[in-house]
């Protein structure tokens, strides 16, 4: 576990907190049998659940299937509060590549009985991140988020597919929860979720970002 993220320069940052985007990808939606909402869907990834993507990957046994998520997460660069759509790259430090981990069963069993996702999102190294990097705003908008396991492409699709776009998501976060230096936005994830074994090879790529190599302990 770390409580920290890392850019390619070497500057550090200390999240306050991992905020995350749900069904913010059509075919994912359809893939997941949910319905598009009027706002982004938001839930909370505590501290605990960041992690070295390079690192091989801790899973939890004997707790269902975990499905990997592959993500362009954002990193917030200063402390900001409703900010508009327009505004928003004032307010960003930089991208990489991350994985939502989800317990797929627990959230299956918790969606019927209309409870919380805490426990299939938020546990320890659920959020697996890349190092950051500082890219123009304007280009993050039309990248290719690939994510291949043992050879076999899994999740593709390309972050112009967005339902909400990376303005559009802060602002609205930002309008709920003040927004920290440091703090990760995890912006949705294309179709093609899946389980992950022991033992299985990732490949986590967003062209223009960073291509990742990791492994499931």
């Amino acid at each position: 576990m770390m409580n920290k993220i890392i850019f390619d320069g070497g500057q550090v940052l200390y999240p306050s907190k991992v905020v995350a985007v749900g069904r913010n990808y059509s075919e994912h939606i359809k893939e997941m049998n949910s319905e598009k909402t009027k706002d982004p869907v938001l839930f909370l990834k505590p501290n605990s659940a960041l992690c070295d993507l390079s690192q091989p990957l801790s899973i939890p046994a004997n707790m269902g299937a975990v499905h990997h998520e592959i993500e362009l997460a954002v990193c917030v660069g200063k402390n900001c509060k409703n900010i508009p759509p327009a505004d928003a790259s004032d307010y960003i430090a930089g991208y990489g590549v991350a994985l939502d981990l989800t317990l797929r069963d627990i959230q299956s069993e918790a969606k019927k009985k209309g409870l919380p996702w805490a426990v299939a999102k938020g546990f320890d190294n659920s959020c697996p991140l890349s190092k950051f990097y500082e890219k123009p705003f304007t280009d993050v908008q039309n990248l290719e988020i690939t994510l291949t396991k043992n050879g076999q492409k899994m999740q593709q699709g390309n972050t112009n597919q967005m339902i909400f776009n990376i303005g559009e998501l802060i602002s609205y976060i930002s309008g709920i929860f003040t927004l920290e230096r440091g703090d990760i936005i995890l912006t949705g994830t294309p179709a093609g979720v899946g389980p992950l074994e022991r033992g299985d090879k990732l490949i986590c790529e967003i062209t223009g970002i960073d291509s990742v190599k990791t492994s499931v302990l």
